[in-house]
């Protein structure tokens, strides 16, 4: 099983919807097993701290995609969304599935 994180800014958008929301309905038609969506309550992005609860805070919120399922299938959905997307960053992580 592979585990794939999708970082990015909650304030990104594609085709008039938001990216998170854009990348999980991709990910329900790739028919991927599962996916959740993370709001981030701080982050940092190696220049600066993104607060966005602080009173006149303008830094956008971190948002995390995490989905799993067979390893050809994240690579293959990966790709995909690559063709579609440059922005965000993205880690995967060999995972074990306990039942």
């Amino acid at each position: 099983m592979l585990q794939a994180q999708i970082f990015i800014g909650a304030d990104h958008w594609k085709e008039e919807v938001p990216l998170y929301e854009y990348i999980l309905q991709f990910l329900v038609r790739q028919k991927v097993m599962g996916a959740t969506v993370y709001r981030g309550r701080l982050g940092f992005d190696g220049k600066h701290l993104s607060r966005p609860n602080d009173l006149f805070s303008f830094d956008e919120t971190p948002m995390v995609i995490s989905f799993i399922d067979d390893e050809e299938k994240v690579k293959t959905a990966l790709t995909r969304l690559r063709k579609e997307m440059k922005s965000g960053f993205i880690v995967t992580n060999h995972v074990d599935l306990w039942n």
